[in-house]
């Protein structure tokens, strides 16, 4: 077996890769759904559905949980080295790996349902909405950036900070033209949040409430109404800036804004108690597996679940939209990991996912191995 299951074994925030992991295949999901949907295959309306609910917190969780351990690492590194090593992190993977899939789709336009030219590789500098899943880590860069130069240079503090996060978030449709622009704005509130909550978060009091049994009972019958008031209203689709600037009803879309931000924050906290359960329980451990190696399942599993999907109709003559969901998902997961410990781990494939060569990790891990989130690559 390829997989690092020795990661299981260090001291590591625990529920942190069980986060990660949650959130990871909740994208992996996602992603698959579409692409068997852009295939012209009926999809079951409850899979639809879930894949709705699984969007009104998914992003946001990972910038929150980014935001909680930002303070932490400025203190460390100060603002010119963090700012480095999150672009050889963040920034530098999504050039190299948003590069490959876009040559990969216009090398396979004839099988894939990608309509990919030679265009698309100038989205990569102002439009990485189009090209799939990797607007999300040029997202988390930018949001990064702009809150360690303003906290690290300019002492903005975190109320302040709340307060623009507040204000780019319902800004940020005017700007869906330039999503390098509009991405991190629409997530700026998120990360902030995280920072500001970082403090009161790790008191033993509040650590009592995650992980106490009653607390997930509590949140369950909250975050099923949270997510049925957010399928009933389509949240999931708000229009356009080009669409509500012309229209009446422009206060019905900030409406809707400050009904998706207090939906996504109950799915989040909802998250964050399930991680903390779950870590007090050892249960479903191959989620801290999958969130240690999300980085690496983000980047990749795109590319491999079409060709999963597309190997399983052209040559298996397979359309049941629950097989290929499953299969996709299975393969899409365990693929990158598999890659990562044979191929990334010993430095022989490094410069796919850094500018510099690492040092081989240490066999036994300390209690300072703490997780930085990514595909949240914080």
């Amino acid at each position: 077996m390829a997989f690092n299951t020795s990661i299981l074994k260090r001291r590591r925030m625990e529920w942190v890769d069980y986060l990660r992991g949650i959130a990871i295949l909740l994208i992996v999901y996602r992603h698959v759904l579409i692409g068997i949907q852009r295939g012209n295959i009926a999809v079951p309306q409850i899979l639809v559905d879930a894949n709705m609910v699984f969007y009104s917190f998914r992003m946001p969780l990972f910038f929150i949980l980014s935001g909680i351990f930002i303070s932490q690492s400025l203190a460390k590194k100060g603002v010119e080295k963090l700012i480095g090593i999150k672009f050889e992190k963040l920034f530098y993977p999504y050039l190299i790996w948003a590069s490959i899939q876009i040559t990969l789709q216009i090398a396979l336009s004839g099988v894939t349902n990608s309509n990919r030219t030679l265009n698309d590789f100038t989205y990569l500098f102002y439009q990485p909405r189009t090209l799939d899943q990797f607007w999300y880590l040029p997202a988390l860069f930018n949001t990064t950036v702009l809150y360690v130069l303003l906290k690290g240079k300019f002492r903005i503090p975190n109320g302040v900070q709340l307060i623009l996060g507040l204000g780019l978030y319902f800004l940020s449709p005017y700007f869906q033209s330039i999503s390098m622009m509009s991405d991190w704005m629409s997530f700026y509130f998120f990360f902030a949040l995280g920072d500001a909550i970082s403090e009161a978060f790790f008191r033993p009091a509040s650590q009592r409430f995650f992980k106490h049994p009653a607390s997930l009972v509590l949140i369950i019958p909250i975050f099923i109404l949270a997510q049925r008031y957010y399928l009933q209203h389509n949240l999931g689709n708000l229009a356009t800036i080009s669409d509500h600037m012309s229209r009446p009803d422009y206060l019905h879309h900030i409406h809707d804004q400050i009904d998706f931000l207090f939906i996504a924050l109950v799915g989040c906290l909802s998250m964050f108690i399930l991680a903390f359960r779950l870590q007090s329980l050892r249960a479903l451990s191959f989620l801290r597996l999958v969130g240690y190696h999300s980085l690496y399942i983000y980047v990749m599993h795109v590319i491999i679940t079409a060709f999963v999907r597309l190997s399983l109709i052209v040559f298996f003559h397979i359309n049941n939209p629950v097989i290929l969901l499953c299969t996709s998902i299975v393969f899409g997961v365990t693929l990158p990991i598999m890659f990562y410990n044979l191929l990334i781990r010993d430095n022989i494939l490094w410069f796919l996912f850094a500018y510099h060569k690492r040092k081989p990790r240490v066999a036994a891990a300390t209690a300072k191995d703490v997780p930085t989130p990514v595909a949240a690559a914080s």
